[in-house]
Formats: structure tokens, sequence, C-alpha cells
């Protein structure tokens, strides 16, 4: 993936800092990241429809804060959310922000899209899409089809974190869309005495249905089955934890298999450092900023089937894509095939990944060229109407 620049001179005010206004969930780690990175362009506004975690609290004055302290569900049906539609749209108004950026479109993106015209906003609107409101929501109903296509499409300009889903929003009507992954501040230190345990997995996704958990043990179960030496650590949380540790169990692989719960970045990093493989299996999903961390620690990555994942591992060369609906022989084959020649190579792919990652997965360059392509577009002249 390369990141998208506009190629467009920039105008000679290009220096002038842009009133700008972030609207989404400001307790959201997501959404701190993105208050941070813009923080030293712009002058930030931020609406919350919840409250303000102690990170983004920090770096924008109460006066220019609003938090709404409602619970929005990111599927859609939030009533409670587009009743406070009233307040916020004075609040934009009050802010006057040259750019409106809604983050998570069918919740955020639709508060957004009914203020703009009733309080005749100035602002042009900068959509940013996460992934699931994409790549899964207008799916389910052609309301919420009608709903997204109406946003992107009265958005000037979109954010998208994969290619694949960049080509999502164009055919549901987005015009302009920058592409870049929600990538890592840093690239992580490389260890000094290096500690990695080649037959070490890790995996760090929620234990939630759309991670898919129980396939990566049942993938993991098939290593087992020609690798005596694999162990697995889980991190993360979620409603399929006691499912999975009953799995385990039943297996009897309690001595090859930690369910170590949620994990602070430190921790992160030190299992990222000694394990050599990187499981992600998610039914759906864009760039994630996990699998990019893991790729900067020099992991390789065994990802599930999707658009977005190949453009990370475009071959097998560099991790192996795990192919959909294969029996435990057929995976036990297929791996056994595959992760020796991996192993054989990883120094190189380490080399690879992190390269591959200081060049399009650091997010503060990202968001620079994001806001020179927004200086390179005028502001609207007068109210929007």
């Amino acid at each position: 993936m390369t990141p998208a620049v506009f190629p467009v001179p920039l105008p000679v005010d290009a220096t002038r800092r842009l009133r700008y206004a972030l609207v989404g969930d400001g307790e959201s780690p997501h959404l701190v990241k993105w208050g941070r990175a813009l923080h030293p362009h712009v002058d930030l506004w931020v609406c919350s429809s919840r409250g303000f975690a102690p990170g983004l609290a920090e770096l924008v004055p109460p006066e220019q804060r609003l938090a709404l302290h409602t619970d929005p569900a990111h599927g859609g049906g939030n009533a409670a959310l587009l009743r406070r539609l009233p307040e916020v749209g004075r609040w934009l108004r009050h802010a006057d922000a040259d750019w409106i950026n809604p983050h998570y479109l069918t919740s955020h993106g639709t508060l957004v899209w009914l203020a703009r015209r009733p309080w005749r906003l100035r602002g042009r609107v900068l959509a940013s899409a996460w992934g699931s409101d994409i790549l899964l929501t207008p799916g389910r109903h052609a309301a919420y089809r009608w709903l997204t296509s109406s946003i992107l499409r009265n958005a000037d300009l979109c954010t998208s974190d994969s290619q694949h889903m960049t080509q999502q929003m164009r055919a549901l009507g987005a015009r302009e869309v920058m592409t870049f992954p929600f990538g890592l501040d840093a690239l992580p230190p490389v260890p000094a005495q290096p500690v990695r345990e080649p037959w070490l997995f890790y995996a760090n996704r929620g234990l939630e249905p759309i991670y898919q958990p129980l396939r990566v043990l049942e993938l993991f179960r098939s290593i087992v089955s020609w690798q005596p030496q694999a162990r697995l650590v889980m991190a993360h949380d979620g409603s399929l934890r006691p499912e999975l540790e009953a799995w385990v169990q039943r297996e009897g692989f309690g001595d090859r298999v930690r369910l170590v719960g949620r994990l602070d970045a430190a921790a992160q990093a030190v299992w990222y450092d000694r394990a050599q493989w990187y499981l992600s299996l998610p039914q759906s999903d864009s760039v994630a900023v996990s699998v990019l961390e893991a790729m900067a620690h020099g992991c390789i990555p065994l990802l599930s089937d999707l658009p977005a994942n190949r453009e990370l591992v475009a071959d097998d060369a560099h991790g192996w894509i795990v192919p959909d609906r294969l029996g435990s022989a057929e995976l036990a084959r297929l791996s056994a095939q595959q992760l020796p020649v991996l192993a054989a190579r990883a120094p190189d792919i380490a080399r690879h990944h992190r390269a591959w990652v200081a060049d399009h997965g650091l997010f503060a360059p990202a968001v620079s060229r994001l806001i020179q392509t927004l200086h390179t577009l005028p502001p609207l002249r007068g109210p929007h109407a």
C-alpha cells in the first residue's frame, strides 16, 4: 500500500493553522491517537459522543470540547445520540471550523451530515471510515447503505486505511479518498539481545466473534500436530474467553496455550519480541494496527484471507494468508509446508516488514500529508447551503 499524496501545489497561506473539529468517541484510544497527531498542526476542537479520555482532554481546552455522554452503538440505531443533534449543530456553528472530521460514519458521520445544512456550517467535511462502518454495516440493510452513501457523497474528502476499503467507499459514492494505515506512532527499538522463540505464536485481537479466536486455536492445534515445540500466547479479553478456556482444557493444551488477558503497550512489546509468529484471523478487517505492530517487531504474520491483509502480505514470501474453510488435516498439511520455509527466512522477513512499516505504516507522517492536502482545498465561502 502506497500512501496517497495529492500532488497539488500548496497555496500561499498553507502555514495558517486550520480550525479543525473532530467528532467521535473521545474515550476511544483511536480518537486520542488522531487528536495527538493533529494537535501540532491545527487549532483543535473536539465533540465526543461519550466523555473524554485524559490523553485527549489534556490536549484540548475545556472551551473547545463538548461531551455528550451518550453510549453510541457503532452499528447504528443511535436515537440518544441523534436527539443531541441541535446541541451538536450549535456547537459546530460556534466552533466555525475550516474542517469537520467525523470518525466512524454510521454514528458520528450521520450526526455531522444532518447538522451541516440546518446550522449552515461553512466548514468542509472530512469523513474518516474505520472499517465495519464501510465493510459490514452497509450490507446489513438497504437503509444503512443509503445512509452511508449519502454521508460519503456529501463529504469533501474521505480517509481510509486500506486500498480495499477505499474501493468500497468509492463504490458507495465517495469522491476523493486519501488512503493510509492507522499506523504506528514510531518504530519499536530493535532488541539489543534478541530472545525470539522459534515456535512461539502470539495473538492479541479481541476475544469476540468477529476476530474468530476459536479459529486461531484450531489453526494452532493443526500446527501442534506436526510441531511439538509450538506454544501460543493469546492476549486481550472478550465475551468468548470462557469458551476458549474450556477448549484449551478439553484439548489438553493447558501447558501449550496461555490466555493472559489485556496487556499494556510495554507487555505487548515483550511478546512481540519473543514470538516468531503472529496470528490474526478476523472474519472482516481493514489494515489492523496490531498487525503493523507485529510486523514492525519482526514477527511473521499468519493472516485471514481478506483483501486488506493481502495488501500487507502480497504473497507467501513474507507471511501466510491462511485459506478459509479448511479442515484440520488440510490445515496441518499446508502449515507444515509453509511455516518451515518462512522460518528459514525469518531474519530477511523481519527486515522487510520493518522497512515497509517505516515507509508506509507510521501515522504522524501520514497526518502531516493529510494536513498539507487540506490546505490545498480552499475554504467554502460563507455558510454551506
